[in-house]
């Protein structure tokens, strides 16, 4: 057989399953795998011996080239974005396309597509960001899904973009009727305003105080409340960016009384505290500002216990880079009050090494569950399996081959993202890709980006559930 490539004598790494063997490719595909292949007219062959090698990331929450409402701008476009993705070990990525106010879901999904471009590196696909639920919109998501857009995003909070729960229960009862997902912002609205009008009345303005107006009370309540909902409808949802303890607590809580609710953690829960956003006189704390914010280190932990015990099913970056400029963090100066700080942090890149690193080497997750987070259930949640997300004869020949021989220290000046800054810098990790295939072409291999392989392909995804019938 003449392959196109064969990767040999790799430990290979799935969700299920750790073994020995060889890989091999023909059109971009997994064409065998298996013990000794033979394949005397392989284009190319790489050797993996002494190395993992587990499919390419599926990085289910990113947002490249968003419109803000806010005038801000964000630092990646879908080139810079995804060069920087894959990089860091990741093979496909599912943005945002965002509907504004008056606009049809259709329009913003061209509008999306524009600037999507030619410009992708690998695969993505689109979730589709509903912040105005009329009937008419609503009516347009069983479109929607037939045409490849199974995941709607609903916010719980951000005067442009929440949603009464009277609107939520419509897009939970449209996504219920043609199987898709809806993922869920939670956090209160109503308490977020109420604490920010107290603390700038205090004159307490500063990036710190955006954990306290952000506060775990809020975010326990709209998780309560989402599950609720969720469970009237009789529908899953998936709840976005989960930080604290009083959130995961309501998660596990409902997942034992039988709601089938699915949630997301992110490496900022992981690897920053509120302390991370600074001192009163310190403005650079804006550059950890995110929603919702890192918390304490008892919620630290509960994020590293839920990661292992399966409460939380995905791990995604929810990248939203800003610069430290006039277009991003300091939009409206150096000492602007936290609410006027855009929110979002870079993380597209380091997403698999954090994890890979500090979860896996450091033994508080097994290989095959970081696997099961970063790869396999962020496709089958979102209706790319087994096209994407495993390591499988017919799926894509997108892989990574891990490097465990060097310590690397982050540095932004190293990163591939647009982003001026990220908020890992200096911490020292064990693992790093050193090889990470697309379609079975190599785009990065040993610190160099090879710019003249990728070329990203838009994927339409299943609907994730199936659709109930009449009893």
């Amino acid at each position: 057989m003449n392959y196109d490539l064969i990767i040999k004598n790799a430990e290979i790494i799935t969700a299920a399953d750790r073994y020995h063997g060889d890989i091999a490719v023909k059109e971009g595909k997994i064409l065998a795998i298996g013990q000794d292949l033979v394949g005397d007219g392989a284009e190319q062959i790489i050797d993996a011996a002494g190395r993992w090698v587990t499919p390419g990331g599926v990085d289910a929450h990113c947002h490249l080239d968003q419109p803000s409402t806010d005038g801000s701008v964000g630092a990646d476009d879908f080139f810079t974005g995804t060069r920087s993705a894959v990089c860091g070990g990741t093979t496909t990525v599912i943005p945002f396309a965002m509907q504004f106010k008056g606009q049809s879901l259709a329009e913003a999904v061209a509008d999306y597509h524009k600037r999507a471009g030619d410009k992708a590196c690998i695969d993505y696909s689109f979730h589709v960001i509903i912040t105005d639920a009329t009937p008419e919109v609503v009516a347009e998501i069983p479109e929607m899904v037939a045409k490849g857009y199974t995941s709607f995003k609903i916010y719980m909070t951000y005067e442009a973009m929440k949603l009464s729960d009277s609107h939520i229960l419509d897009v939970l009862e449209a996504t219920r009727e043609c199987g898709a997902m809806a993922m869920i912002h939670a956090e209160n609205d109503d308490c977020i305003t109420w604490l920010t009008k107290r603390l700038k009345a205090e004159g307490k303005t500063s990036p710190r105080y955006h954990a306290r107006a952000h506060s775990v009370i809020g975010e326990r309540e709209a998780t309560h409340r989402a599950i609720s909902l969720a469970e009237l409808v009789d529908v899953p949802v998936l709840i976005v960016h989960v930080s604290s303890r009083a959130a995961i607590e309501q998660i596990y809580l409902a997942r034992g009384e039988g709601v089938n609710i699915f949630s997301e953690t992110c490496p900022q829960y992981l690897f920053l505290t509120a302390e991370d956003l600074g001192i009163d006189d310190d403005f650079h704390g804006a550059k950890c500002i995110c929603s919702p914010p890192p918390r304490d280190a008892k919620s630290q932990q509960a994020v590293w216990t839920a990661l292992a015990n399966g409460t939380f099913s995905i791990f995604s970056s929810d990248h939203c880079p800003f610069n430290y400029d006039e277009t991003g963090k300091l939009l409206h100066g150096e000492g602007a009050s936290f609410d006027k700080v855009p929110n979002g942090i870079a993380g597209l890149e380091t997403r698999l090494p954090l994890l890979m690193s500090e979860g896996v080497r450091k033994k508080r997750i097994s290989p095959e569950r970081f696997v099961d987070l970063t790869s396999t259930q962020p496709a089958r949640l979102y209706g790319l399996y087994p096209q994407k997300g495993t390591i499988s004869v017919g799926a894509d020949a997108d892989l990574v081959i891990w490097d465990f021989s060097e310590t690397k220290v982050i540095r932004n000046e190293d990163l591939h993202s647009a982003a001026d800054f990220t908020p890992y810098e200096g911490m020292s990790l064990n693992a790093w890709p050193a090889i990470t295939l697309s379609h079975g072409k190599v785009l990065w291999q040993d610190g160099v980006f090879n710019s003249d392989s990728g070329k990203g392909n838009f994927l339409r995804a299943k609907a994730p559930f199936p659709v109930p019938t009449a009893e």
